[in-house]
């Protein structure tokens, strides 16, 4: 990618706080920098938004919600429908800007924005399937009515390692449900949620259904909204701890509250499984979005009749992964997001390896500049290793064996997460078996990729609750409301 189409993309992002349809500086008149973890070099400046900004966003969306709620839900579907076909237009253009802002190769921020807009499709086609149900009364005399409503104006907080898809998860069901919305995307890569809320707009979205206020001090930003019992709803994607925090704030006015938070997925190969699907579905579970992912296979548990062969292999696809920046030909690992997350993950490995782990490839950082860890490969790996119990959130695959499947269910469940979970067998009977043991809220049964808008994403257990995506995403944006008919 030339150094002239780079800087073209950045000069054009967007950088204002969007509040009304309208771009604006933030109220403060401070910006924050946004930084290219590839090269430590600052792209440009964004607007810090503020609590005034905060407000001035919730009184746009209250201000917009009745007419919006009243809009037909044709008209709503066909604003996404548009918002769907745009963004694959300006997919290109989108694509660089995420490289660059995240990190992420260039083939894989393509990826996502492909699975961003199919959230708007499908929600498209959600927004003229709200139903209600009519019934008669079992006692004999008058009906029942019920209908499904919008839940009111909304707080969406997105988080920073899927800048775009993570918005439309929540932004796709909140315009079909008619809610109007507050978005706070994440401080180190907010530009993709600016490019969308523009997009958006040019689609027809009107005027303060969807607000953007991007900032480097959430909780003073996001703390005045949940005190104003105007807001009806939180939707939040990020870490455990987080999301306790935010949940007691919600209690103040009990409102409505959709958590996707931590994962610690196991990746389970049995001793009759297709080893070289296991190993090629691995790398896809482990390595997509440079293992940033909260649904990236976190520790692998394989049978000891095939766990170094399956190691081994593992090593070898890892260590040919090509790590540079996303934007070069042919690098399929790109950094990780900042120096922070590159140490955790190498205190994670270096404290596995203190504990008698063996490193086959990687376990290093990568370079000079940029936030670079090797694709990592481990083995012998210790029962108190810390990378079992926390999310690595980095390139590292952790290997453990077992011996039956009991105790691979036991591995597998021993964990305050319940995310996802990969098992790998030809035998029906324990997989069916395997998969209700589980305790997740999604499995991948041999396959190393779950998410698909068309199904319900979410987790059980300390990964939160509420579902994101499928025939179920749109019930977490509305309200059921019993009507009590006398003929």
């Amino acid at each position: 990618m030339s150094a002239a189409r780079e800087k073209a993309v950045i000069d054009n992002a967007l950088t204002g706080v969007f509040i009304g349809g309208k771009w604006r500086d933030a109220s403060s008149g401070k910006r924050f920098d946004v930084v290219d973890p590839a090269t430590e070099q600052v792209l440009c400046t964004v607007a810090d938004g503020t609590a005034d900004d905060a407000r001035a966003a919730l009184d746009a969306a209250c201000a917009a919600q009745s007419e919006w709620a009243a809009t037909p839900p044709r008209e709503r579907g066909e604003i996404l429908r548009r918002a769907f076909e745009r963004l694959n237009e300006r997919s290109e253009d989108l694509s660089l800007l995420m490289t660059l802002e995240m990190g992420k190769p260039l083939s894989e921020s393509t990826g996502e924005v492909t699975y961003a807009a199919e959230f708007l499709r499908w929600f498209a086609e959600e927004a003229v399937r709200i139903d209600g149900r009519w019934s008669r009364n079992p006692a004999g005399p008058g009906r029942l009515l019920t209908m499904r409503q919008p839940v009111g104006p909304c707080l969406l907080i997105t988080p920073w390692n899927f800048p775009i898809a993570m918005g439309t998860r929540k932004i796709g069901p909140a315009i079909a449900a008619g809610c109007t919305m507050v978005v706070k995307p994440a401080q180190l890569t907010p530009l993709s949620m600016l490019f969308l809320a523009d997009l958006l707009r040019e689609v027809g979205l009107p005027d303060g259904v969807l607000n953007v206020v991007p900032t480097t001090k959430a909780s003073e930003v996001t703390g005045p909204l949940f005190d104003d019992a105007r807001l009806r709803k939180v939707s939040f994607t990020g870490s455990t701890p987080v999301g306790k925090k935010l949940m007691e704030q919600a209690s103040k006015h009990l409102l409505r509250v959709s958590m996707e938070l931590g994962g610690n997925a196991p990746y389970v190969v049995f001793d009759d499984a297709d080893l070289d699907a296991a190993v090629e579905q691995a790398v896809i579970a482990k390595m997509r979005n440079i293992g940033e992912s909260c649904v990236a296979a976190n520790r692998f548990h394989v049978h000891e009749s095939v766990a170094d062969e399956f190691a081994q292999r593992l090593a070898g696809k890892l260590s040919a992964m090509k790590v540079g920046r996303g934007t070069e030909a042919g690098v399929e690992v790109g950094p990780l997001i900042d120096d922070d997350q590159r140490d955790k993950v190498a205190q994670l490995v270096e404290d596995a390896v203190s504990k008698g782990a063996k490193v086959l490839t990687g376990g290093e950082r990568v370079g000079d500049r940029g936030y670079f860890y090797a694709p990592t490969v481990m083995t012998g790996i210790s029962d108190d290793a810390a990378l079992l119990r926390e999310e690595i959130f980095g390139p590292v695959a952790p290997v453990k064996t077992f011996r039956s499947d009991d105790e691979a269910i036991r591995a597998a469940n021993d964990s305050e997460y319940g995310l996802v979970a990969y098992v790998f067998t030809r035998d029906l009977g324990r997989a069916l078996r395997v998969s209700e043991a589980l305790e997740v809220g999604m499995l991948g049964l041999n396959k190393g990729l779950v998410s698909n808008p068309a199904a319900p994403f979410g987790g059980v257990k300390e990964s939160g609750f509420g579902r994101e995506g499928g025939a179920e995403g749109i019930d977490e944006y509305l309200s059921i409301k019993y009507v009590a008919v006398d003929l």
